[in-house]
């Protein structure tokens, strides 16, 4: 017999906007120990971030990483100035600045990324919603047979379109996944940020087993945010997003 799942098995988790990049070889300043990564964007202090060669289209590349990187490894945040777009990573937590050795190699439209790595639980979530529509297309023909009714009209599906919100509690803590999700309405390049909505969150070691989980997943921009102070209500701010992309929706347990 199916069970009927309750709100309480619902998750959300978040990438922030504005921590995914691309650079190329020069870019890399081995004697600094630093990569020009772009100007205002979002990294902070402390993010986890892997590297990797991209297409120049999103998808697996071909070429080197700079020495002292290498792909599919974690590697921390311990600086980025946002008017320079000066990167430097640790390979620790807090650690020190790891030894870039050289340039790396791309050719052609390939290119370096850098990209905010672990999604992070929105621990202040009251709920969200996500809605998909479609569009009509009126193709309704004249010229037929007409009898005692009136004729209907004719319509086909067209592309779908998602838009979504999020209610989170407004709190004291400034630097955590919920305050960052706030300020990211108004962080102007918003590449990076990426939701996962959990209808069912099944934990495994305190994370998401998603073999085991339901979700949807998507890349998205944030478009509103709705603050609400009352006396007698806990302060919220309602978020509003939509999709970039095709969203991934995950519905079954393997």
């Amino acid at each position: 017999m199916a069970t009927v799942l309750s709100g309480t098995s619902g998750a959300l988790y978040y990438k922030p906007a504005g921590t995914s990049a691309t650079f190329k070889e020069a870019d890399v300043d081995v004697s600094n120990d630093q990569i020009t990564v772009g100007t205002y964007l979002n990294f902070k202090v402390g993010d986890k971030v892997q590297f990797s060669v991209e297409d120049g289209s999103g998808g697996t590349g071909t070429g080197t990483l700079p020495g002292g990187i290498t792909a599919s490894t974690d590697f921390f945040v311990i600086a980025y100035t946002a008017s320079t777009g000066v990167l430097q990573v640790s390979a620790t937590s807090g650690g020190s600045t790891i030894t870039i050795t050289d340039d790396g190699t791309i050719t052609g439209s390939n290119v370096f990324a850098v990209n905010f790595e672990t999604f992070q639980s929105v621990a202040n979530v009251r709920s969200w919603e996500f809605e998909v529509t479609r569009e009509e297309i009126d193709v309704t023909s004249i010229g037929g047979t007409l009898g005692q009714t009136a004729p209907f009209r004719t319509f086909i599906s067209g592309f779908a379109d998602g838009t979504g919100s999020a209610d989170v509690y407004f709190t004291d803590d400034d630097t955590g996944i919920t305050a960052r999700l706030i300020e990211d309405v108004t962080q102007r390049k918003q590449a990076g940020a990426t939701f996962k909505l959990y209808m069912d969150s099944v934990l495994s070691s305190g994370t998401p087993d998603d073999t085991k989980s339901r979700s949807i997943e998507l890349e998205a921009v944030l478009t509103s945010a709705s603050y609400s102070v009352s006396p007698d209500d806990a302060q919220t701010v309602s978020i509003g997003f939509r999709p970039t992309s095709a969203p991934t929706f995950d519905f079954s347990k393997s």
